[in-house]
């Protein structure tokens, strides 16, 4: 086992951009462009400083948890009021970190009040050639043309209790835009024309299974990520209580396989074959509250849950960040600090670690090593491997 080379900090109120990044190596989404946390450079730095690796650094108006998105000369990121009546769009050129746009997209006069660890700006944006996405669950979705920075469409009239704030990121499929709205009462999804706004199919969560659940469970923080599945392009949701896989373009649901209680918050993941989802919170008598990792086959159709289900592991999975894979191996660091490396064929540790402070943030594959890093802002850097 190879573990902790190297611990520094960063100030998450300024946007950084690694000098060795390529304008060519786009990360359009939340967790990158592939949606799954693995950034193609091959030389990323292993330390920062003030006069080190670091090519500029801004000042961001508002409060955001947010992560930026890049399209070849361009970052763009959101943020907000603290106090969530004001919603913000930002671009700034990818060289110079130049101020190229800013916006007041939406606003509220009445805003839903949010966790005290959560922000008013907490969906990651998406991003295509043209064209940038942004989302802040029911306080407003927008499309905003990338050279002419005019809004192309925007609309707030996608209703949502959210509880604890939008989390949600929007993801790009084709002509799609996809949505996760899944709060406390009647919780869905949608697919929106990318060029328009308008509704293309919405999903609401099977209310003879949601509706007896407390409101407080049926909410869900995660993002999607669409697979291809025997010909077929399935959109894998891992919402409270149970995992779901839709046709994508019909927003049918294929099939189901359930988990357990509260909300889900880490994105799904797929790899050689095989799905792997994160439950909520596991509530079992006698027994503290724990989070369970699945590996699942996506190709049934129904209640999968006794049949197509590979493994399950419970030690120390995370509830917040997404585990990261690499060569055969998952990489998750509890919400605590634990970092597990598990077998994804098996679901057996390879071995576990303890890192210093808590964790929101999911780890980053980058230039051969695997970054996390705690929400005071240090960062560990471990070399992947048994």
């Amino acid at each position: 086992m190879r573990y902790r080379l190297y611990i520094f900090s960063i100030t998450f109120i300024y946007i950084f951009v690694w000098g060795c990044t390529n304008q060519n190596q786009n990360w359009t989404h939340f967790r990158g462009s592939g949606l799954n946390g693995h950034a193609l450079v091959k030389n990323a730095p292993l330390n920062w400083g003030e006069s080190s690796n670091i090519d500029w650094k801004v000042p961001v108006k508002g409060l955001g948890w947010s992560s930026p998105v890049v399209y070849e000369d361009q970052i763009w990121l959101t943020s907000a009021a603290r106090d969530g009546k004001e919603f913000y769009t930002f671009c700034f050129d990818f060289e110079t970190g130049k101020l190229l746009d800013e916006k007041t997209i939406f606003t509220s006069e009445d805003p839903q009040r949010i966790h005290s660890t959560n922000s008013y700006a907490t969906p990651t944006p998406c991003i295509e050639k043209g064209y940038v996405y942004v989302h802040f669950g029911s306080f407003g979705t927008a499309c905003i043309n990338t050279r002419t920075y005019e809004v192309v469409w925007k609309r707030d009239d996608l209703p949502c209790e959210h509880m604890q704030g939008p989390a949600s990121s929007p993801v790009i499929y084709k002509d799609m835009l996809i949505l996760h709205l899944e709060g406390t009462k009647d919780p869905y999804v949608v697919s929106l024309n990318k060029r328009t706004g308008e509704l293309i199919w919405k999903s609401v969560r099977p209310p003879e299974i949601y509706d007896p659940i407390q409101p407080v469970y049926r909410k869900s923080y995660q993002t999607p990520i669409i697979i291809e599945v025997n010909g077929r392009d399935l959109m894998i949701s891992n919402s409270a209580f149970m995992c779901f896989a839709h046709d994508v373009y019909t927003g049918e649901v294929v099939w189901t396989v359930e988990y357990g209680y509260d909300s889900t918050v880490s994105m799904p993941l797929y790899h050689n074959g095989i799905v792997y989802v994160n439950s909520g919170w596991i509530f079992l008598e006698n027994k503290p509250s724990f989070t369970r990792q699945y590996a699942i086959d996506p190709s049934g159709e129904g209640d999968v849950t006794d049949t197509h289900v590979k493994w399950i592991y419970e030690d120390e999975v995370p509830q917040i960040p997404t585990p990261v894979i690499v060569d055969n191996r998952m990489y998750m660091v509890h919400d605590r600090g634990m970092v597990t490396c598990l077998d994804i064929q098996t679901g057996k540790p390879v071995w576990k670690e303890k890192l210093s402070g808590n964790f929101n943030s999911s780890p980053v594959y980058a230039g051969g090593n695997i970054y996390f890093i705690n929400v005071k802002g240090e960062c560990t850097i471990i070399k992947p491997g048994d």
